[in-house]
């Protein structure tokens, strides 16, 4: 059973929260300040924690910078509870190094959610990268091209899986792993200063996830979350680096699927900027029904907040949109399903 702090000067809040935790088969520990949150992590070495921002005695800053500093408690993985929703607040946490952030009040599928992320990241992080330097060349020997990279991904990769709507990176997280999807849909995104999402891209199976830098330990530039349940697997950077350096065969075709996806996110961005609603509309639902390998006549289940910021206009325009494609018989629509009547339609939409 996975053991959980969590510090809260709330008492109303701390037990609350404890007893979703419980319910949901963590063992719990409480702390009523930073001071004594310290101290509880530093005796029990808990396998996540959850604080508080602002609390008295010592600020949850302080208390991840002094959990920041113990080799032992160090890999923690770090939840930040706050009332503020601020961008520079948020961003202050993500700098001193905290893995998530709930912004109060949350409900108890958000709190699962991110501390069922955060320890199958940790999992992946804590996964020994130090391997005999023999093993290491004889894997480089024997991955010769794109799809033998990817079989050592499934071989030998630490799988985790996600729920629909889990967080599995989030900007600014540390980036030491490359992913590939083994199952579902992932979008990145980012959020700009009014505090609206911007969805970059969509991946599915067998594509790559979570490209930033091989020679530097940027953090990621955008976050990445679970359309739909996800399977991933994940290999150290390093280990990739060493990979690719041995063999230029697999660096060349890894590089063509990377030009290949930023020439797909430029058609996107030219797509956002000159084309009409209706236009963004039709090829968004239909990058929707490719990305999620469904028929053109099956049922799409997507929010409209998803496929409003993939289009890159307003919801409401975009459900606006959508009622005329209905009328016109272009699309069906029940509920959150949609299913497209007329592919010609939408694709000479302009």
């Amino acid at each position: 059973m996975k053991t959980i702090l969590l510090i809260e000067d709330d008492t109303a809040l701390r037990e609350n929260t404890a007893e979703l935790l419980e319910l949901s088969d963590y063992q719990v520990t409480t702390a009523p300040n930073g001071k004594l949150g310290i101290e509880k992590a530093l005796q029990e070495h808990p396998d996540i924690v959850i604080c508080d921002i602002m609390m008295p005695e010592v600020d949850g800053y302080g208390v991840l910078e002094a959990l920041a500093k113990n080799q032992q408690t160090q890999h923690i993985p770090f939840i930040f509870l706050s009332a503020k929703t601020e961008h520079k607040e948020i961003r202050k946490g993500m700098d001193l190094g905290a893995d998530d952030y709930l912004t109060k009040p949350f409900d108890e599928e958000e709190l699962i959610s991110a501390v069922e992320s955060r320890l199958a990241k940790s999992k992946i992080i804590a996964q020994n990268t130090t391997k005999n330097a023999q093993t290491e060349v004889e894997k480089e020997d024997e991955v010769r091209n794109l799809n033998e990279l990817k079989n050592l991904f499934d071989d030998e990769g630490e799988v985790t899986t996600y729920k629909k709507g889990a967080t599995i990176y989030k900007e600014g997280d540390h980036s030491n792993y490359i992913f590939l999807i083994l199952d579902g849909v992932v979008k990145t995104h980012q959020m700009d200063e009014n505090g609206k999402e911007l969805i970059t891209a969509l991946f599915k199976a067998d594509e790559f996830l979570g490209f930033t830098s091989f020679e530097e330990n940027i953090p990621y530039q955008e976050s990445a979350t679970a359309v739909k349940k996800v399977e991933l697997a994940g290999i150290s950077k390093q280990s990739l680096k060493l990979i690719l350096e041995s063999n230029k065969k697999v660096s060349l075709e890894l590089m063509n699927v990377l030009t290949d996806n930023l020439s797909e996110i430029k058609q996107q961005l030219l797509q956002m900027a000159y084309s009409s609603v209706k236009r963004k509309t039709a090829q968004t639902i239909l990058q929707f029904v490719k990305i999620l390998d469904k028929k053109p006549s099956e049922n799409i289940k997507i929010s409209r907040g998803d496929l409003a910021s993939v289009a890159g206009i307003a919801t409401e325009s975009l459900i606006r949109t959508l009622s005329a494609f209905k009328k016109e018989g272009l699309i069906e629509i029940e509920g959150r399903n949609i299913k497209i009547l007329d592919i010609e339609g939408l694709e000479m939409m302009e």
